[in-house]
């Protein structure tokens, strides 16, 4: 038996981030709901440690930091700079990431994008 795709998820990761495009809207920290789905070369562990696969709670915790660190005017800017994040592990082969401002419009539960992105072979 022989892996042949490997997934790995995070969802409904919620946090806070000066992102906006006016002044005003990156006056306050807004609430983002971020999903990652991350496309990986499988290898399945052979010795049962972490360090044979993509540690994604050491994913999320830098997904986090990057958030709280940056202001961005864009959700599309911030979705390519987590894609960038997940592809500095080498075995992720593609990402799809989407953002979401959870309160933004009061009649919509979020608004944001969804953006698949692959790894350069450049």
């Amino acid at each position: 038996m022989r892996a042949t795709q490997q997934r790995i998820v995070i969802s409904d990761l919620t946090i806070a981030c000066r992102i906006g495009v006016t002044d005003k809207e990156r006056a306050n920290l807004q609430r983002l709901r971020i999903n990652l789905r991350l496309d990986v070369r499988p290898a399945p562990p052979r010795l049962d440690r972490i360090s044979e696969v993509v540690d994604y709670g050491a994913l999320a915790s830098k997904i986090r930091d990057s958030c709280s660190k940056a202001e961005f005017r864009l959700l599309e800017t911030l979705a390519g700079q987590l894609a960038a994040t997940c592809f500095q592990d080498h075995r992720v082969e593609r990402v799809r990431v989407r953002v979401e401002k959870l309160d933004r419009y009061p009649d919509m539960a979020a608004i944001g994008c969804e953006t698949t992105y692959e790894r350069s072979e450049t």
